[in-house]
C-alpha cells in the first residue's frame, strides 16, 4: 500500500538520524517539521519534508496511492506500550471497591485478591475466550494511538497455565495489527498454596517453566516482580541467571513497594528494562548511570494505587532517560490508554510535553528492543502513526487528558482506523 499525507500542520519526532533513546537534557528537545508531509510505501516510512510535496515524489503518486489531506492536523509516531499484562480473565472492581473502604494492595493480596484472583480467573478461562477479550483491549488501545506493546504472562502461576497464557500472546501476534512483545513473568507472585515454601516455586520457575518457554519459543524477555512481599533478590538473581542461559534477557518489576534492590539486580543482569520505581533514590541512580538499562514508570498504577509518585525530574536531571508504560492490568492500572500516561507525566511528574513525547515513543519502543525501528518518523522505519484530530500545538495532546485526539491510525503501512 502507498500512502501520502499532505499539507500536515506539524510532523512529530522525526529524525534524519535515528538514535536508540534519549536521556537526561535531550529528553527536553523534539524535532518537528511544520507545513509538512510524509509518504509510505508497503510498511516502511520512505521520506518527509516540507510542503509542497516534490514533484519527484508526486511522479510516484498513482490511483492506488491514498492521499490524505492533514490540513490543521499534527502526525504522531504510534505510542509503544512497554509494560503491560492485557491478556487476563474479567474484571477485579471488588477489589477496588476494597481499596476505597482503605484496604492497601498488599491486605488485598492477603485476602486472596490481587494476582492470585486473577490467576484462578485464568485458569478456569479457555485459550479462545482470553484471545477474545484480549483482542478487544487491543482494538481500544490502537484506536487510542498504541502501535507497539508488550504482554506478560504471570496470571498462570502454574506451568500449564503460564504457556497457555503465553500462547495467547503468540495467537495475538498473528491476529492484530500491533507489534506485539511478549514477556515471560513466571515469577508474578507465589502461589497459595506455596505460601512457606516459596523456594520450591522458585525452584519450579526455574527448572520447569523456563525450559519449556524457552523450548516453545514463546517468549522475548523475562520477567521478576522483585520486591517487598513477593520475590527477593536473591531469588530475582537466581531466575534471571537461569532465563539468561536461555536467551532470555530481563525486564523486571522494579522498587514499586519498597527499596527492593531491585534496580540494581536488573542492571547487574543488563536488563533492558526496570519498571515502576516508586522508590528511586540517589544509589538507585548512580546504578542505572551508564548502564543500558532504561528506567521505565508506570504512572497508571501510581495513580490508581494512590502510591509515591518516581522521582522522574531528578532522573532527568541527573542524565538519566525514562520511559513510560501504562502497566494495564485488572487490578491496579486498568486503563491501556497511553494519551492518559502522556497527561500523567506532566501534571504529575513534572515533565515538560517534549519529555513526556519521547518517554511514550522512542524511550519506550527501546524499552522494548524496537527503537531500531519504531518510536519516530524517520526513513526506513516501520510507518505506524496516527493522524490527530484537528489541535493547535502538540502541547495540547498532554494537556486536553481524557479525551481521544487520534483520528486516523495507520499501522504497518496500512490505515487500519478514521
Amino acid at each position: 500500500m502507498s500512502i501520502l499525507i499532505t499539507n500536515i500542520k506539524e510532523l512529530i519526532q522525526v529524525e534524519e538520524k535515528p538514535q536508540r533513546m534519549v536521556a537526561g537534557k535531550a529528553m527536553s528537545v523534539l524535532k518537528t517539521i511544520k507545513n509538512a508531509w510524509l509518504q509510505i510505501e508497503g510498511d516502511r516510512i520512505k521520506d518527509f519534508g516540507t510542503m509542497p510535496v516534490p514533484v519527484s515524489v508526486m511522479h510516484h503518486v498513482s490511483p492506488v496511492t491514498t492521499v490524505i489531506d492533514a490540513s490543521g492536523k499534527m502526525v504522531f509516531p504510534s505510542f509503544c506500550d512497554s509494560h503491560t499484562h492485557l491478556v487476563y480473565a474479567g474484571s477485579r472492581e471488588i477489589e477496588y471497591i476494597d481499596k476505597i473502604k482503605g484496604l492497601s494492595y498488599e491486605e488485598i493480596a492477603r485476602r486472596g485478591g490481587g494476582i492470585v484472583n486473577s490467576a484462578k480467573r485464568l485458569h478456569d478461562a479457555t485459550e479462545e475466550e482470553l484471545v477474545e477479550q484480549a483482542l478487544s483491549r487491543l482494538n481500544e488501545i490502537m484506536k487510542m494511538g498504541t502501535g507497539a506493546v508488550e504482554i506478560k504472562s504471570g496470571y498462570g502461576l502454574n506451568v500449564q497455565d503460564e504457556l497457555k497464557m503465553l500462547r495467547v500472546i503468540r495467537s495475538l501476534q498473528t491476529l492484530s495489527p500491533l507489534k506485539i512483545v511478549a514477556t515471560f513473568l513466571g515469577a508474578h507472585a507465589v502461589p497459595a498454596g506455596y505460601k512457606d515454601r516459596q523456594h520450591e516455586f522458585v525452584d519450579m520457575v526455574i527448572t520447569e517453566m523456563i525450559p519449556q518457554v524457552a523450548s516453545d519459543e514463546l517468549a522475548d524477555y523475562i520477567d521478576v516482580f522483585c520486591d517487598r512481599g513477593f520475590f527477593t533478590v536473591l531469588e530475582t538473581d537466581r531466575i534471571l541467571n537461569a532465563g539468561l542461559k536461555y536467551g532470555l534477557r530481563a525486564k523486571i518489576h522494579a522498587n514499586e513497594l519498597d527499596y527492593s534492590g531491585g534496580i540494581q539486580v536488573g542492571v547487574k543482569y543488563n536488563a533492558l528494562s526496570v519498571d515502576h520505581l516508586e522508590y528511586t533514590g540517589d544509589e538507585e541512580i548512580k546504578c542505572l548511570l551508564g548502564s543500558d538499562t532504561m528506567p521505565t514508570v508506570l504512572p497508571g498504577a501510581a495513580f490508581f494505587l494512590e502510591m509515591n509518585y518516581a522521582p522522574v525530574r531528578k532522573m532527568i536531571n541527573a542524565g538519566l532517560p525514562v520511559a513510560m508504560a501504562s502497566d494495564f492490568n485488572p487490578g491496579s492500572s486498568p486503563s491501556g490508554n497511553m494519551q492518559f500516561v502522556l497527561s500523567m507525566a506532566c501534571i504529575k511528574y513534572r515533565m515538560f510535553p517534549e519529555e513526556a513525547i519521547n518517554a511514550v515513543t522512542i524511550n519506550s519502543a527501546y524499552a522494548m528492543g524496537l527503537s531500531d525501528e519504531y518510536g519516530s518518523i524517520a526513513r526506513g522505519k516501520i510507518a505506524n502513526v496516527f493522524i490527530t484530530k484537528p489541535i493547535p500545538t502538540y502541547s495540547f495532546m498532554p494537556y486536553a487528558y481524557g479525551s481521544n485526539k487520534a483520528e486516523q491510525i495507520i499501522l504497518n503501512g496500512n490505515l487500519v482506523c478514521g
